[in-house]
């Protein structure tokens, strides 16, 4: 029992944290405070290192949120990852992990905003090859080196924020825009957002990352490392509102949506479908984000988080139970031996759908809604609507494999419901996905949005989820006819499998031409030219040379003998000579 001990700790001071904010986080908008602390660390001389800290209703909600899902993800991991020998080692890693959110969150000042976002992506870098084999160290390479530009972005805004005399980002916002320093600004924290949240040409380390235990996916992908570019986009918003970099960021985030819509659709492993669809998710995010609609976009984080988190919960259980299995050919029938996770799975990803009631269907209506209504381009409502579509053809994909089809892994087998440690964490979350969409969108907009859309308009999100849902049921058939389809157009899969060759260009491209460019100037400048010339070459010489004369000066009979035989044989040949 001592070794769940600091599950039970971690579990209890989060929930308890979670209604504290819950509590603050309803006075804070009632009175409509914002409470701006600022801690004195150190005051030496003339030197102040000041920690600032700053409470809104929006950093409340999302602290909320935060340590609802790691509560819940901290109380399953007793149960999944019980056959683990450290098991407070990992708990201790996810507490990091949640920290180093929390100081991103509550943090009006660019260098604790680093610390949270380093934390972030050093910890990510431990949990992503927990599991110590070399396909978990490659995806943790990949993870940390695709995230490291991100940091060097935020480093170049540091320094460049040092013409402004302060790091709190919060006072400037009004003093920036219209300058040439704003734009900069502007571009360095989109491009380091567009790195965290996985945006194209960003997006292969996501899935990759999905080399990790499951509860650190559940917590990763839904509302903590992924979310930390939008979360930054979102406090920066009003900065960025004129910015032309915001065109280029709804482009690639209309891209990246659609994508791994895509994608989606062409994988077989259950961790990497649902990894896809949190990057289109993503995708959808930072699309409405860079048309000016910050609240939207943080509506639909929220609720996107619980059911995502939810979702990953749901295939953590069936991952386990099939003995871990994670390709979706080898399921089928899940919902006769596992009723409540079934129902659990099936809510959450309803609910990714957009179907109408649940989490989702309040934020990604009133998106889609949003963006009809936008003086918008035809590409751009396309890749909204055609990515909405997909959405729904995967998840109707997804659910006909796991719970439709038969069960091809054994043919003895042993399925069951009964984890009830699992089954509580995931109850949770499950009210949570069905509630968090509403009272969201009454506590979030005080005021009421009118849309106003012509009836084709309000219904094409009914259309293109009919049709979605219509492919995906079609798409399921698993026959050799469609076998003789795939390999037909093996070329087109490959392209859609590789997340349109992403991983080649960033990953096997770019880091390793990086990589051994830099190895080569490591082996031949560090180790070689400027070894040879500078301290180890110097201290080799002096080295020999000190040898030497030491000899000299040690007086010995034999040196003097010998030199004084040397120069009678000179003498002798000159003579001779």
């Amino acid at each position: 029992m001592k070794k769940y001990s600091i599950c039970f700790i971690s579990f209890f001071f989060l929930f308890f944290f979670m209604l504290l904010n819950f509590f603050f986080m309803i006075y804070f908008i009632m009175k409509n405070m914002v409470i701006f602390l600022e801690w004195e660390i150190i005051s030496f001389n003339s030197m102040n290192i000041v920690m600032t800290i700053l409470l809104d209703w929006m950093s409340l909600l999302f602290m909320m949120f935060v340590s609802l899902i790691s509560s819940s993800v901290i109380y399953y991991s007793k149960s999944y990852m019980s056959s683990e020998l450290n098991l407070n080692r990992f708990i201790y890693l996810v507490l990091m992990f949640v920290f180093s959110m929390m100081l991103l969150i509550i943090s009006p000042n660019m260098i604790s905003i680093l610390l949270g976002w380093d934390g972030l992506g050093l910890v990510s870098y431990c949990l992503v090859i927990y599991y110590q084999n070399i396909k978990s160290y490659n995806a943790g390479m990949l993870t940390v080196l695709s995230n490291r530009i991100g940091d060097v972005m935020i480093l170049m805004l540091i320094s460049w924020m040092m013409n402004y005399g302060s790091w709190n980002y919060i006072f400037y916002m009004n003093f920036m825009s219209g300058e040439i320093s704003m734009k900069i600004i502007g571009m360095l924290v989109i491009l380091a957002a567009m790195t965290k949240s996985a945006q194209i040409p960003f997006s292969s380390w996501l899935p990759a990352a999905m080399a990790a235990p499951t509860p650190v996916s559940a917590l990763v992908h839904s509302s903590t490392l992924v979310t930390a570019g939008v979360y930054l986009l979102i406090r920066f918003n009003n900065m960025l509102v004129d910015l032309y970099m915001l065109k280029f960021l709804l482009l690639m985030s209309g891209l990246t949506m659609m994508m791994a819509g895509i994608c989606a659709n062409y994988e077989f492993d259950l961790k990497k479908i649902i990894a896809l669809s949190t990057l289109s998710q993503l995708g959808l995010m930072m699309s409405i984000l860079s048309m000016g609609f910050c609240d939207l976009a943080f509506f639909h984080l929220l609720t996107h988080a619980m059911f995502k988190a939810l979702l990953f919960m749901c295939a953590g259980v069936i991952i386990h139970s099939l003995n871990n299995n994670q390709d979706i050919r080898m399921m089928g029938g899940i919902s006769i031996y596992m009723p409540v996770t079934s129902l659990c799975m099936n809510i959450s990803n309803l609910a990714l759908c957009g179907i109408p009631f649940l989490a989702g269907f309040y934020s990604k209506d009133m998106i889609l809604e949003m963006v009809s209504m936008s003086n918008l381009n035809l590409l751009i409502f396309y890749l909204y609507y055609f990515s909405t579509g997909l959405t729904m053809f995967y998840t109707i994909r997804l659910l006909m494999y796991l719970m439709v089809n038969d069960f091809n892994l054994l043919t003895v087998y042993n399925l069951y419901d009964e984890d009830y440690t699992m089954l509580k964490s995931m109850i949770i979350l499950l009210m949570m996905s069905l509630i968090s969409g509403s009272f969201l969108s009454w506590m979030i907009f005080s005021y009421p949005y009118m849309i106003y859309l012509p009836f084709s308009l309000k219904m094409m999100v009914i259309y293109v989820s009919f049709v979605g849902l219509i492919m995906g049921y079609l798409i399921s058939d698993m026959s050799i006819h469609s076998l003789s389809k795939f390999l037909f157009t093996y070329n087109l899969s490959y392209f859609f499998v590789t997340m349109w060759f992403l991983p080649n260009l960033s990953t096997y491209g770019l880091n390793y031409y990086f990589l051994n460019f830099s190895q080569k100037l490591f082996k031949n400048i560090d180790m070689g030219w400027s070894e040879y010339y500078s301290g180890q070459g110097l201290y080799k010489i002096l080295k020999y040379n000190s040898v030497i004369y030491y000899i000299y000066q040690m007086n010995n009979f034999k040196i003097y003998l010998f030199s004084f035989m040397l120069w009678i044989l000179l003498i002798v040949m000159m003579i001779m000579i």
